[in-house]
């Protein structure tokens, strides 16, 4: 039985700190610095923790290596599994070229370019964020502008900053279930919190994207429409995430959102051809003027309702039995750790969600989808195995990262650096977002910030007296608003409009509205830990 132990480097907790560290510096010095590729960060920073675990906190090789083992299958079952099945479901619709429909459709709900930002960047970008996330919001929404007559840089910065509030639950959920994973808390109880903090960023983001579309005057005109739609997203996401699934959070919020947008009358309204011809400076698509049959507009409409369908029997509670009884759990091999107090960790059995699993679901959504769409098997099979091949390098990063944060957790590395950082005592509070924002900025992913810096969190929580859930959902809900200055992000969106090395212009575009929604994120944490409005948690 290996004991973690807090003070393992010199009988100092900072020089044990410091030391323990070293993993998590060397990824963001890799990755923020040298600019190296995140897979290769990641798969360094790997090493660095399995050298620190090893020799500085007497880990035995073995176990080490057990650990990272861990990490990698988590990261691949259940958390690449969801992903590869969600973008396979999207690629099907572009092979079949329903998406260009639906495409079409949302061009023809309103001819305001500000409805049709809240449309496209936000209700639209939101549900892809939900089905596949990793920057594929932001690419496809930022076409979806240019292609209705969006200037190119205008386009991805609308994207960039829409692409927020729904990110906590992303790709089915992805960044809670890992956040629920690495710090040993109940999914329910991590992803009910981070319901009642994200949904306070749709009420505003709304407002800044018309902002953003037409300055003053597209708030003045616009607001009407803006507000019901952040009011009907925030109201869904808070909603699922709480009593329903933390799998269809965006889903619910974002057709929520669209819905409630549709249905103001402003947002149905001619918009002033003055105002088109100040804001739709670039080249419109042609194709927006092709009229497509209804039955293949509902026919392009129909995976996303496959997928909430197949998601939402899954919740029934006879039908969930029958699937939480293919869960598989079971001792990890060559692993045996206690923790400072002598307690075996949780991380010692692991559960394998063969079923129940939000990419199980996702696959069985996918499988309807290419029925309805007329997909061939064949071709279906094919557009899988791309999917994989086009994700290889963020599969990858993935599992280096998730790897790395086991073997930080389960050394006893992340208990160090959380016990340091409790040493902060209130002001943790106000911090705990600013760590998931710079994890996210770094690596791109909340999934990947949550993976690293969740469990450090908790245990900075339980030392400083503050609640577990709230810290962890903090991290989480901080790193949305570093999605948008990520240089991975950045890169997709110039790619995508044609701005390839403009990521500069668009950096100091994006960075004052990511930082002042921050600190908005961190007095609402600080306000959610005392009285104020701690009457706000579960």
């Amino acid at each position: 039985m290996f004991v973690q132990e807090l003070e393992p480097v010199a009988d100092s907790l900072t020089l044990s700190a410091l030391v323990a560290a070293l993993p998590l510096v060397t990824v963001l010095v890799l990755l923020g610095v040298v600019r190296m590729k995140a897979h290769l960060a990641g798969l360094i920073g790997l090493a660095v923790a399995v050298l620190v675990a090893s020799i500085a906190f007497g880990m035995p090789f073995g176990q080490t290596l057990s650990s990272g083992a861990q990490g990698v299958l988590f990261g691949l079952f259940p958390i690449m599994w969801i992903v590869v099945n969600a973008l396979w479901v999207y690629r099907m619709t572009v092979r079949t070229q329903h998406f260009d429909i639906l495409r079409r459709s949302f061009g023809r709900l309103s001819d305001d370019p500000r409805v049709q930002a809240l449309v496209v960047a936000f209700c639209f970008g939101a549900l892809l964020e939900a089905l596949a996330g990793f920057g594929a919001p932001v690419a496809i929404s930022a076409v979806m502008l240019v292609a209705l007559g969006f200037d190119p840089v205008r386009a991805a910065v609308v994207a960039l900053v829409a692409n927020t509030a729904p990110v906590a639950f992303g790709a089915m959920g992805t960044p809670v279930v890992t956040l629920a994973q690495v710090t040993g808390l109940p999914l329910d109880s991590v992803a009910s919190v981070v319901g009642r903090q994200t949904p306070l960023l749709a009420l505003v983001v709304p407002l800044i994207l018309v902002f953003l579309v037409d300055g003053r005057r597209g708030l003045r005109e616009t607001w009407l429409p803006a507000v019901v739609c952040g009011v009907a997203f925030a109201a869904a996401q808070f909603a699922a995430s709480n009593y329903v699934s933390a799998q269809l959070a965006d889903i619910g919020a974002a057709l929520a959102g669209a819905a409630a947008l549709v249905a103001v009358p402003s947002a149905r309204r001619p918009a002033d051809e003055q105002v088109r011809a100040d804001v739709l400076t670039g080249t419109r698509s042609e194709d927006l003027d092709v009229v497509d049959p209804r039955p293949e507009v509902v026919r392009a409409y129909a995976p996303y309702a496959l997928i909430v369908a197949v998601f939402s029997i899954a919740q029934i509670p006879a039908v969930k039995d029958v699937f939480d009884r293919a869960t598989r759990s079971f001792d990890w091999p060559l692993l045996y750790v206690a923790n400072p107090d002598g307690d075996p960790v949780s991380g010692n059995v692991f559960s394998l969600p063969l079923v129940s699993t939000g990419g199980t679901l996702v696959l069985v959504a996918g499988l309807f989808t290419a029925l309805v769409l007329g997909v061939h098997a064949r071709v279906a099979l094919r557009e899988w195995a791309a999917t994989v091949h086009e994700l290889r390098f963020a599969i990858l990063t993935v599992v280096s990262v998730l790897a790395l944060a086991y073997v930080m957790n389960l050394s006893g590395q992340a208990a160090v650096i959380g016990h340091f950082v409790a040493a902060a005592g209130a002001g943790l509070a106000f911090l705990s977002p600013v760590l998931g924002w710079f994890g996210v900025a770094v690596s791109g992913s909340d999934t990947s910030a949550n993976a690293l810096f969740g469990a450090l969190q908790v245990t900075a929580a339980r030392q400083s007296g503050l609640s577990p859930d709230l810290l962890a959902a903090a991290n989480s809900s901080g790193g949305v608003l570093g999605k948008m200055i990520s240089p991975q992000n950045l890169t997709i969106a110039c790619a995508a409009v044609g701005l390839a090395g403009k990521e500069g212009d668009l950096l100091r575009k994006v960075l004052p509205w990511s930082l002042g929604l921050l600190l908005v994120m961190c007095l609402i944490v600080v306000a959610q830990s005392t009285v104020v409005l701690g009457w706000m948690l579960p």
